[in-house]
């Protein structure tokens, strides 16, 4: 499935509606506020995993929220701003499609605070955090809804490869296993987090997912192997918990694909990353892993989450054993990529990347291509070129389990 291109990030900030499906933007002018705070824009992100709502002003607020059961909504008052009809008529045009939400409504509460009511199609666990300026944005105020009852990913997992009809009698094949292995898949960025930005407009997270769904695809068609995405749309997600959606399936391998930028446009060539105990194997290993390592300052995590406390503690715990199966992972996928385009480094580079901590799943990053070199640019956008960056990145995947077949596992998994 081929998503919509995206315009120039600075010209998105306003004009999210054609960033991807499900995506609605308000852009406001002064005087739909009469006081307080200017609201430059909402944004609502709808997807399986959760709905973000984001409200984007250009200084800073107060807030409260609580849950209403009968009927269930989420109301949330906002301090500091005055409210007209137009706005409450536009925030009213949530998709009938949206997994979570039913309809929302914007009114005056009392002068100077708007009130925000969220109706619901199910129960939710809301999170209502607010998030300092970072990068193009100014302050949010973002409303995330999760499900109280969220899907097991490996039920899910097992039951989608329950319905697949395997052919009889597979021919063996070089990289064929003693059992059934799962691909993690995890398309970098998405939703509030664009990642890098071609000079054509073209947005890092839209040809990550691009390049990742024809992956999911191809790895689906083999007979001894099953994926599972981190993200099979255009939303947020944060970095550990893609790993602990990984670990959830019980992945055999995780590889998380993105589309490299550098200062300089002639900067070019695909690469490979893994993990390193001690520092980063170069200086430009170091500055894109500090840089991937920003998205959820981009894209906005909820500080006080315990959740992200504990995530921390589990996932801090990468091994030697990790890292050295990684770095066979990463050298095979990059023998394939060479052969459709030019390696920027021939080697397996070595980062502290915290997508890449999953202590017992090896784990790699590939940077497809430059996205700020015109030329890949163009070729990241080319069906034909994903296509064989896909199938470059499974036949490094089957180089990997011929010579590395993975352990036996409990049949039911």
């Amino acid at each position: 499935m081929s998503m919509q291109r995206d315009g120039g990030y600075a010209q998105s900030r306003r004009r999210f509606i054609t960033a991807g499906a499900g995506t609605l933007v308000i852009a406001l002018t002064h005087h739909d506020i009469a006081s307080g705070a200017t609201l430059l824009a909402v944004r609502v992100w709808p997807a399986e995993d959760y709905t973000r709502v984001t409200l984007e002003h250009d200084g800073p607020l107060t807030f409260s929220h609580f849950m209403v059961r009968d009927p269930l909504r989420l109301v949330v008052e906002i301090d500091g701003l005055e409210l007209t009809p137009t706005l409450k008529e536009l925030v009213g045009k949530v998709e009938a499609n949206d997994p979570y939400i039913a309809r929302v409504r914007v009114g005056q509460n009392r002068p100077n605070v708007a009130r925000l009511v969220i109706e619901l199609k199910e129960d939710i666990k809301p999170q209502v955090f607010s998030l300092e300026p970072v990068g193009p944005y100014q302050h949010r105020l973002v409303m995330d809804l999760y499900p109280l009852n969220p899907p097991d990913p490996l039920l899910a997992l097992l039951r989608e490869q329950a319905t697949r009809t395997l052919p009889q009698n597979p021919r063996p094949k070089p990289a064929d296993v003693q059992r059934i292995v799962t691909v993690a898949i995890d398309p970098g960025h998405g939703g509030e987090d664009p990642g890098a930005v071609g000079r054509g407009g073209t947005f890092e997270k839209t040809v990550t997912l691009e390049i990742g769904q024809r992956l999911r695809e191809m790895i689906a068609a083999e007979p001894q192997m099953r994926v599972a995405m981190t993200r099979d749309g255009d939303f947020f997600v944060p970095l550990r918990t893609r790993v602990s959606k990984a670990r959830a399936v019980q992945a055999d391998l995780f590889v998380s694909i993105h589309a490299d930028a550098w200062i300089r446009p002639d900067a070019h060539g695909s690469s490979v990353f893994a993990l390193s105990e001690n520092g980063a194997s170069s200086s430009a290993a170091a500055y894109i892993a500090k840089k991937e390592n920003n998205a959820d300052r981009i894209g906005g995590i909820n500080l006080a989450s315990k959740d992200r406390q504990l995530q921390r503690v589990l996932l801090d715990l990468s091994t030697t054993a990790q890292i050295n199966d990684s770095l066979k992972l990463g050298g095979a996928v990059l023998r394939e990529l060479e052969r459709i385009n030019r390696l920027h480094k021939p080697r397996v580079e070595q980062a502290g990347f915290a997508v890449l901590k999953a202590p017992d799943i090896p784990s790699i990053l590939v940077e497809t291509a430059f996205i700020s070199n015109p030329d890949e640019e163009k070729r990241l956008r080319d069906d034909g070129y994903q296509d064989q960056m896909a199938r470059a990145i499974l036949a490094g995947i089957k180089r990997y389990f011929a010579k590395n077949p993975p352990l036996a596992r409990n049949p039911l998994t």
